[in-house]
C-alpha cells in the first residue's frame, strides 16, 4: 500500500465516522484519528522489528527514547 491508498483509506473512515455522528458535533477528532492509528503502527513496526526498539525506532523514524515514551503511552510491551 503506498502512501496515497493509506490516506485515501483514512479519508473513507472518516467519511463513514461523520456519517456514523448522525448529527451529533464531533469532539477530539485529532486525538480520536492519532489513538487509533499509532498504537497500532508501533504494535506492528516492533513485531516487524522482531521486539527490536532500536530498529523499530530508526524504520518509524523516531528517536528510541521517544518510542519508548510512546509505549508507556499505549501500554505495549
Amino acid at each position: 500500500m503506498n502512501k496515497c491508498e493509506l490516506s485515501n483509506s483514512v479519508k473513507s473512515s472518516l467519511d463513514q465516522y461523520f456519517k456514523d455522528l448522525d448529527g451529533e458535533p464531533p469532539h477530539a477528532l485529532y486525538d480520536m484519528v492519532l489513538g487509533c492509528v499509532e498504537k497500532p503502527l508501533l504494535e506492528y513496526t516492533l513485531e516487524y522489528a522482531a521486539g527490536n526498539q532500536s530498529k523499530a525506532a530508526e524504520i518509524l523514524g523516531l528517536n528510541r527514547n521517544t518510542l519508548r515514551k510512546k509505549m508507556q503511552q499505549y501500554k505495549i510491551g
